[in-house]
């Protein structure tokens, strides 16, 4: 039956006084929260509606059942989940008196304390990965990987269709390709800066394919006779030196379109077409080089989005949904004409025995599910009380994939009959535990087949770090992804040694010991319990994504370093940083590194401390840049709803953000704060100067709303907040503070 809870919430029943002094006036409206009861639970009327009517059609899953599940899970596991957070306070609480109590640190001593306090573990014992089922492009085929809010349908359909992506426009569009003499971008098509970018391309493929004694910058023409690579210069036939990269072709009477190349697992698509504007350019008539770019991405309902309610989580379970079911487009004006986006169809060629080569048009999809410390009033217990959101975020995101499962949809996620959950900021393996009796439960629920959930785990939280075998271990049936990720795994750095004293500068940071025993470690365990060929070792997000030529300088260093997969920001990006899965045998290099000393746990927990006396300008410009990060990111958090954008810098670089990176910038300050490198008029009097600098920033955005002397605005107060506030943050996480200022303004709270 339906409860009307008739809650009024408009400007004056918050109390936002500051809401009335707005530069750009909100309007609010009366707003009345609906209720269904469900499963001994009081479900959103919107999220009811959404899984009765769109997501559980078809899976075969009765909704009353579902509701029952739900409901079970909550009282089964709700009070283990508040018994794992306390936990987590518990052990803050003991390190916090323990640097209160001890201010040098002696490495032994510490190392003692941990271990006596249940933080370190002892060593776990040997174990091997046993996870089965899992789709080769998380498995076996490494490649770059997207993480996209899943709120976006745009932006999500561009991850999802991120498969393949023309080597052309990459390097025409970025700044691999120099605009030096005469080869700038401009205003329409310029064929010198066209000139540039094939010499560029030919030089990949003679990188990659090579020829024998030819370069492709020499190629006339491409055919395919009787299942025959022909590769002619001025009329002389040329073979690959490896004649098996030669993967399938497209080829009507005598004329090919299509010649498809395969090294180091992955494909690259020489297209041809004399007769189109680009192959006209071309000796050959090539049109294109599209490569086999993003292998995976991660679908978001955590870090990358701002999903505050009922009515945002119904928008993100909406989107998640119709990529289940394969449905989901979204219509966008492009050169004046209206464009529908959907999910790519898969390509087939012919391998050259004439038999049909099919692979997909689209990436492996996982879903990252919410942090155990997030609860939510979306669905709450009868007698009011919040449930852990996570709870609600696996049954949903699980229902939905059974959709996919069942094959109910044209083009499959997982051709293995797996659904990728990503779990997010877990500290140790207690909660990675009641984790895996979670996703028991809600197999069971969903009539899915025991081991189907598969596990992604963010080793993201410092007390995962230093444990990560015993973490491996308790989800050894489901784990198929580990990765690092330096700013939330620095934030918690900062938050769980608060009291140490003072950190070192961000950039200093990453350049200690510290760093690298973390970001080894995670590929050291990983290749210890046999994950590779079964599952993804990841690195972290490359944050500049207007700087692609320093990209495909640097981050060659993460299959290097031993990952078969690691994040980026577009699908522009994946298009280039899949070039070093070609240049680098990321499981041959595995290999290799599996023999190498192990990182050590000494390392990981020596603590970034600062160590010298700052001068005046060192502080400034610290304190300046962490100001303009957070202010940039909650002005469009709070004010626009916006999770994950290009946030400039104060040298108007443009950086990928998300929580993460406010995690970081906010306990940092909060930290220097706290030990006298700054005071509080000294945060105040910079956010104040650095506000101007971000209104100057957007004034190109009409949704921006400009926070000088408007200092009682939600984003400029939840800014204040997640700095002053850092200290007694749990874990330092920022989402509690950005949760409140974005329903203050959304007028939900």
């Amino acid at each position: 039956r339906m409860l009307r809870s008739a809650i009024w919430v408009g400007v004056r029943s918050l109390g936002a006084k500051g809401l009335r002094s707005r530069k750009v006036p909100r309007t609010f409206s009366i707003r009345f929260m609906s209720t269904v009861e469900l499963g001994g639970l009081k479900v959103d009327e919107r999220i009811a509606k959404l899984v009765q009517d769109e997501i559980a059609p078809g899976t075969g899953v009765d909704v009353n059942k579902f509701w029952a599940a739900l409901g079970s899970i909550v009282k089964d596991l709700g009070p283990r989940n508040k018994e794992l957070l306390n936990k987590r306070d518990e052990i803050q609480k003991k390190i916090d008196d323990y640097h209160l109590q001890n201010k040098v640190i002696d490495p032994a001593a510490y190392k003692k304390f941990l271990t006596e306090i249940g933080y370190l573990l002892p060593a776990s014992p040997d174990f091997k990965v046993e996870t089965a089922n899992v789709d080769p492009e998380i498995a076996s085929i490494p490649g770059p990987q997207l993480v996209c809010p899943v709120d976006n349908p745009r932006f999500i359909l561009n991850a999802a269709n991120a498969r393949w992506g023309s080597l052309l426009d990459a390097f025409y569009g970025t700044d691999v390709v120099s605009e030096e003499d005469g080869a700038g971008k401009g205003e329409g098509y310029n064929p010198v800066r066209g000139a540039k970018v094939f010499e560029e391309t030919h030089k990949v493929l003679d990188e990659f394919f090579p020829l024998e004694g030819a370069s492709y910058n020499d190629v006339t023409s491409y055919s395919v006779q009787n299942g025959v690579l022909k590769i002619s210069v001025d009329g002389k036939e040329v073979s690959l030196k490896n004649p098996a990269q030669f993967a399938g072709h497209m080829t009507s009477g005598d004329k090919t379109s299509s010649i498809l190349l395969k090294n180091n697992g992955l494909h690259m698509d020489i297209q041809i077409d004399k007769d189109s504007p680009v192959g006209k350019t071309h000796k050959a008539g090539v049109k294109d080089v599209v490569a086999e770019s993003a292998m995976s991405a991660i679908a978001d309902c955590e870090d990358s989005v701002a999903a505050v309610d009922a009515e945002d989580k119904t928008q993100v379970y909406r989107t998640w949904n119709g990529l289940m079911k394969g449905t989901l487009s979204t219509s966008m004006k492009k050169g004046g004409k209206t464009v529908t986006r959907a999910m790519n169809e898969d390509r087939t060629w012919l391998t050259p025995d004439g038999k049909d080569y099919t692979l997909p048009g689209r990436v492996v999809l996982l879903v990252r599910n919410v942090g155990i410390h997030m609860y939510t009033d979306a669905v709450t217990t009868a007698d009011g009380q919040m449930i852990p959101e996570h709870f609600l975020d696996i049954m949903i995101t699980g229902l939905s994939a059974v959709h996919d499962i069942k094959g109910n949809k044209a083009y499959k996620n997982s051709r293995t009959g797996s659904v990728y959950i990503v779990k997010p900021k877990m500290h140790g393996p207690e909660e990675v535990k009641m984790v895996v009796e979670m996703f028991d439960k809600a197999e069971q629920a969903l009539g899915l087949e025991k081991h189907t959930l598969k596990m992604g785990i963010m080793d993201e939280e410092r007390r995962t770090t230093v444990n990560l075998p015993h973490v491996l271990r308790e989800g050894k049936n489901r784990i198929v992804f580990v990765n690092t990720g330096f700013l939330d795994r620095c934030g918690d750095e900062i938050h769980t040694s608060f009291h140490a004293g003072p950190f070192l500068a961000k950039d200093e940071i990453k350049r200690q010991v510290w760093i690298k025993a973390y970001e080894d470690n995670n590929v050291d365990c990983g290749l210890a319990a046999e994950l590779s060929g079964k599952g993804q070792i990841g690195k972290g997000m490359w944050a500049a994504p207007d700087n692609m030529k320093q990209m495909i300088k640097e981050k060659i260093g993460h299959p290097m370093a031993g990952a078969n997969t690691a994040w980026v920001p577009s699908p522009t990006a994946a298009t280039l940083h899949s070039l070093h899965y070609h240049r680098c045998n990321v499981l041959e290099r595995q290999k290799e590194l599996k023999s190498r000393t192990p990182a050590k746990v000494d390392d990981i927990i020596t603590i970034p401390l600062l160590d010298r006396k700052l001068n005046s300008e060192e502080v400034k410009r610290e304190l300046d840049n962490n100001c303009q990060g957070i202010l940039g990111y909650v002005s469009r958090w709070i004010g626009q709803g916006v999770g994950c954008s290009k946030v400039p810098d104060m040298q108007d670089v443009q950086l990928m953000e998300d929580r993460a990176t406010l995690r970081i910038s906010s306990q940092h300050i909060a930290n220097w704060l706290q030990h006298g490198i700054v005071t509080e008029k000294q945060v105040m009097e910079t956010l104040k100067r650095i506000a101007t600098v971000v209104d100057r920033q957007n004034l190109g955005d009409p949704n921006y709303v400009p926070m000088t002397d408007n200092w009682d605005a939600p984003e400029f107060k939840c800014a204040v907040d997640l700095i002053l506030k850092g200290k007694e943050t749990p874990n330092g996480y920022t989402e509690f503070q950005l949760t409140h200022w974005r329903r203050v303004l959304k007028g939900t709270k």
